[in-house]
Formats: structure tokens, sequence, C-alpha cells
């Protein structure tokens, strides 16, 4: 079949996109251009230019700014339009350096009387780590932290309402004494509670130094001026903490533990898809069927937990690319080389996939349903999961071979209520221990589980607010 170019449909921008993040998944993810486009990249760095120029001038070091210069420079702070970015990428063309593009469009911008003040004795990278940092920071306290509460506040949802639903838990993939699925939940709320606060007190450090990380040529042009003092605070005004001793490049171990820091997370996401996956495969949890969606092509009864699926498979597209750039973005072929500078380019990659995973698993979570007669089923036929409270209550009770008379009733058979009724009778205890063990319930025995979930809540409301 021959393939004519056509007309991309405006219904769907997306469709002629090479990557799915761009294509398939625009509508989730569109809005995080902000951070990672092409376009946020140069009105960050221009936005970080226009910073270091008003510092500049407040030193006295060159002639003031006029009040119109200064009026101009606020609207380009202010303002960065589609117009501006075409004419940035029009100057690269033609000179063949994107940091370079933004100073020459900002002295046409501007139009200075000292137009030598732009990006006086700074180096690319100087721009670049704090723009990319500068970004990286507002993702996560305005999008990616935000999705982050939106799960938790989910997964406690599930635990107050599944607080008391007792299902037979899981060891080795083998049936185990019983949990309740809310104690379940909440166990992953405490472990992203704990992530919550590492990524909240993130930091980032950002370089200001010059070519090399001397700062010589402000030295060189104003040897009398503390330049190191106004590097520290500059870097600090920007919200980040000063790296004083660095090559070119900034050495981005703060960028490394960002990346590992959402990638802990994200292991945590992996592993709730994958617990609600098996709950599904087990029966214990469903999918609400809506509308006119399908589940196969071909098989009309299947609902399928795609959310977690998909969301587990742009886990380990995020993690993948994470790990990689966590590793070489932390090395340099002495002061810098551009390898750095392509991978960077994809930091937006990995953390996009990442807010994917997370948005999907957060949709799954709405789509649950409890099949509450089918974990009672479960338990009502596992009578063997009572193994562990009766070899328990026996050892109290002085029994000293209490775990091995247990283990030999039970282990690898099948029992009944009558079976256990017939054990009991037979066990060298007294009346008054018979009768506590025959009111042992699988579906009862669920422990402190009701007050884990309680004390989990509790946690959650001093973090992320109250929870319901």
């Amino acid at each position: 079949m021959k393939c004519e170019p056509s007309t991309v449909n405006p219904l769907f921008p997306g469709s002629r996109a090479i990557s799915p993040l761009d294509g398939r998944y625009r509508a989730k993810t569109g809005g995080l251009a902000k951070y990672f486009s092409e376009s946020a990249l140069m009105r960050a760095r221009c936005d970080i230019e226009l910073h270091y120029l008003r510092a500049l001038d407040e030193t006295g070091l060159f002639p003031a700014l006029t009040d119109e210069e200064s009026s101009r420079i606020r609207q380009a702070m202010s303002s960065f339009t589609d117009h501006d970015f075409a004419r940035i990428k029009e100057i690269e063309r033609q000179i063949n350096h994107d940091v370079k593009a933004c100073e020459v469009f900002l002295r046409e911008r501007l139009d200075l009387a000292t137009p030598g003040m732009i990006h006086f004795g700074l180096t690319s990278e100087d721009v670049n780590n704090l723009a990319y940092s500068r970004l990286l920071s507002r993702f996560c306290s305005g999008d990616l932290l935000p999705l982050l509460v939106s799960l938790i506040r989910a997964l406690c949802g599930r635990v107050i309402q599944w607080r008391d639903i007792a299902f037979p838990a899981r060891t080795h993939g083998q049936k185990a004494s019983p949990s309740t699925l809310g104690k379940e939940m909440a166990v992953f709320v405490d472990r992203l509670l704990r992530q919550h606060g590492a990524l909240a007190s993130m930091r980032f450090r950002g370089k200001f130094g010059g070519a090399t990380g001397t700062g010589a040529a402000w030295r060189a042009a104003f040897p009398e001026f503390d330049w190191l003092a106004f590097s520290s605070t500059f870097v600090e005004a920007l919200g980040m903490e000063p790296a004083l001793a660095t090559t070119q490049i900034e050495g981005h171990d703060e960028w490394a533990g960002f990346f590992a820091a959402v990638s802990r997370v994200n292991g945590i996401v992996r592993d709730l898809d994958i617990d609600i996956w098996l709950y599904e495969t087990l029966g214990y949890l469903g999918e609400c069927v809506k509308g006119a969606e399908v589940g196969s092509s071909t098989m009309p009864h299947k609902v399928n937990p795609i959310r977690f699926e998909n969301s587990e498979g742009n886990l380990h597209m995020a993690d993948a690319l994470l790990a990689m750039l966590s590793r070489e973005l932390t090395h340099s072929r002495l002061q810098r080389d551009l390898s750095g500078s392509t991978l960077m380019r994809n930091m937006g990659v990995a953390l996009t996939h990442t807010y994917l995973a997370w948005q999907q698993t957060r949709e799954g979570l709405d789509r649950l349903e409890v099949r509450q007669a089918r974990c009672a089923k479960d338990l009502d036929e596992s009578i063997e999961l009572l193994a562990e409270p009766l070899q328990s209550i026996l050892r109290a009770e002085g029994m000293t071979d209490a775990y091995d008379t247990v283990r030999l009733f039970v282990r690898g058979r099948g029992i009944d209520q009558r079976d256990l009724e017939e054990f009991i009778q037979s066990l060298p205890v007294p009346e008054r221990v018979k009768a506590r063990l025959r009111n042992l319930r699988p579906g009862l025995y669920t422990g402190y589980a009701g007050e884990v979930c309680d004390r989990v809540l509790a946690a959650a409301n001093e973090v992320i607010g109250e929870v319901t």
C-alpha cells in the first residue's frame, strides 16, 4: 500500500509524532512541554540571562540600565512567544550554537546601550545547568509531587474502604496467613510517604563560574570585585545551592540523586501495579465495566488490567533512562564533552514516562472493585491458614512440640473444618484451650491489620493533609 503525504488531522495533533509521549499520550503528557520542550529550554536560558543582567546591573560595574531598558527586561522576563522561539532557532541555524543564539536574540530584543553586559564572563554551561535545574525543580513541585500526592490519596481511600476486608495473603505465591486488602494498600502508602519527603526536600546545586569554573574572565575585567560572593548570592537567589568547585560543568550529582529518588517511587509504583495485577488474577479485585469499552478484539468477556500493565511498561522505560542518566551525567572528559548535552535533552523523556506511569496507576485505582465474596470463599476453603495461630496458642500454653504437631497434621494436605475439629479434640491440652482453638476462623485472623491502617492514615494526614 502506497503511503501518501497527508495533512495532519487537527483533532489528533500528535498523530505524526515519532514518540508516543507526543503522539498517543499527548493528551496526558502535553502539559509537560512547559518543562521539557525545546521552547521551554530556550525560555529558561533567556530567563537566566535576564536574571543575571539585572544582578549585574546592581553591582555598579557597568553604566546603569535606563528605565526603558529595565522595562524591556521585565517584559522579556514575563513574555516569551512562539515568535521569540522561532527567532532564536533562526539565529541558531546561522551560528550553530544554541546558548549563543539566546544571547544574540536578547541583544536584539533588549537593544541595550551596553550590550556587552549580556552573558558577560559566562560560559554556556553556566546558563545551561541553572536553566535545567530550574525546570527540573519546577516540574517536581508543580506537577510530579502533586501527582504523587493524588496517588497517595487514592491509595488512602482504598485503605479506608478495604480496612477490614480479609483475604488469604500470599508468600512465595502460596496462600499464607490472612491479611486485609486495606492493610496491603497501607504498605504502599507508608512507602510512598517516605519518598514524598525525599522529593519534597530536594535542592539542586548551581554552577556559575565561567569557562573552567575559575571565574577568570570576571576577575580579569574587574579584579577588585568579589565575584565568588556574587556568584553564590546569584545562585541562592534562584533557589539553588552554590557549587563552588567545578569544572566547566556542574557535577550533576544532585540530578542523579533526584533521578534516584524518582526511581525509588517508580519501584514502589511498579510493585503496586504487579500486586494489583496478581490480585485481579486471583479474583480478589476486579475492574469496573464502563460503557462501550472492550477488552479483546475476539473475546467479548475480557476486562483487562491495562492501566496497571501500561504503567509497568512506562516505568521500565523511565527507570532504564533514569539509571543511564544518573550514571552518565555524573561523568565527563576532563572539563566537559558534548555527550552530556545530548543526554540532558532526554531528561524530560525519562521523567515524562514516569509521570505517565503514575497517571495510569492513579486512573487504574479508580476502576478497582473488591470481589468480597471471592475473598470470603477463599478464606473459608483455606482452613490450613489457621496452622500459625494453632501452633502459636499451643506454644503459649507450654506445648513443647506444638510446631511439629501442627506441621504433621496440616502440611501438604487439604483439610476442612471437620478435620480441624478432630485434630483439636486429639490435642493433650485443657478444654478451655480447645474451646479457644475451635473459635479460630481464617477471616478473623488478621492481627493488627486494622490498627496498622489507622496509623498509616494518621501519618498521611500529617504529610498531605486530611485523607478520606
